[in-house]
């Protein structure tokens, strides 16, 4: 799967949070979190977690799946 089709449902997630509060609730950068929403990215094992579990889902959906 792209990247850019990861930070797409990264930014789908997200709604109408800020990345501010994405990034401060997980404990990474606004900056990382840009980056991986613009798919210039790719997050670490670790915050591929964090971040399903600040959304409320699976790693397997947001990186892996091909829908």
């Amino acid at each position: 799967m792209s990247q850019t089709t990861i930070g797409q449902r990264l930014i789908k997630l997200r709604g109408d949070k800020t990345q501010e509060e994405v990034a401060n609730a997980i404990g990474i950068s606004l900056s990382a979190i840009g980056m991986y929403e613009r798919g210039e990215r790719m997050p670490r094992d670790e915050i591929k977690i964090q971040i399903a579990k600040y959304y409320d889902t699976t790693v397997q959906s947001i990186f892996f799946d091909n829908d």
